[in-house]
């Protein structure tokens, strides 16, 4: 075997780190690459572009598998494709085809653990012990994170909130809510304003919950109201929340007054909104149609 020259071994050396170079530059791009899809008001185009690039983001993972940026947009991108394109569409097909519902629920609940473990990643190499940790003492966990690590500890909070909303019947799953719980009120502590009121949308829906599992009907309010104030009333998430918390207290009028809200407000007044109040309105054009079952 020839022994590489110092011109070799230079042009070697140069090879990967220009690789490495490229890699780095394509990692940060589609790291960024978020606002993009989130700005758009097509949610078919969105539907069909996510899992090519959620599979090149995982190879990108192969190389670079400690890249904070790949992490947290592996997470954040298959919790956003499990809930818009595979839960709601699974929900809608209950009535007519109930093993196909089936079936797409229990994918949405492996999507939504696969992005659960890229942030799990991530909290672990930023907070390390804190996945061990999340599981018995969550406060202690994440005492140690800082406003920038706020990012990483919602998403870690939407995944895994979403995939023990999806399995609750699942007790391996439901016996993790106190950790959700203690990471967004974590995001509360050291950003009260992330993402223009995103967090409160998340404690008003934990606070939804049956008063067993800690909700509180004054707290979903409170929430509800800084969400609101805070998207400067151009989020219909908050409002197509509340009203599904309506149909457990059976509050019709309400219900009607607050999808009708969601559906006034203008997609493109919040730019980097407009998918998920494109998507949010949808949602609530398909409850007000499915009120005659929801209400007695």
């Amino acid at each position: 075997m020839r022994c590489l020259g110092p011109l070799g071994l230079a042009l070697a050396l140069a090879g990967c780190s220009i690789r490495g170079l490229a890699i780095n530059a394509v990692a940060a791009s589609l790291a960024a690459s978020g606002d993009v899809y989130a700005s758009d008001g097509d949610p078919e185009l969105i539907r069909q572009a996510t899992p090519f690039a959620l599979k090149t983001i995982e190879g990108l993972l192969a190389e670079k598998p400690d890249h904070p940026g790949l992490l947290l947009s592996a997470c954040r991108g298959f919790t956003q494709y499990a809930y818009a394109f595979v839960e709601l569409d699974a929900e809608r097909l209950q009535e007519s085809d109930f093993e196909a519902a089936e079936r797409g629920y229990e994918r949405a609940l492996e999507l939504y653990l696969r992005g659960r473990d890229y942030c799990l990643r991530g909290l672990e190499n930023r907070l390390p012990g804190a996945r061990v940790a999340l599981e018995t003492d969550p406060e202690r966990a994440l005492a140690a994170a800082r406003v920038e690590d706020a990012p990483l500890l919602y998403w870690t909070a939407a995944s895994w909130g979403a995939a023990i909303s999806v399995g609750l019947d699942r007790p391996d799953l439901t016996v993790d809510l106190p950790a959700v719980k203690a990471l967004v009120a974590r995001v509360e502590e050291l950003d009260a304003d992330y993402e223009n009121g995103a967090v409160h949308e998340v404690l008003m829906v934990l606070a939804t919950l049956p008063e067993a599992l800690g909700g509180s009907p004054e707290r979903a309010r409170r929430h509800f109201e800084r969400a609101v104030e805070l998207s400067e009333g151009k989020s219909a998430a908050p409002y197509v929340a509340l009203a599904e918390s309506m149909v457990a207290s059976q509050d019709r009028g309400r219900f009607d007054e607050l999808l009708k809200q969601a559906l006034a407000i203008d997609p493109d007044a919040a730019p980097s909104r407009r998918l998920a109040n494109v998507l949010a309105q949808d949602r609530a054009r398909w409850l007000l149609s499915r009120a005659e079952e929801l209400f007695l």
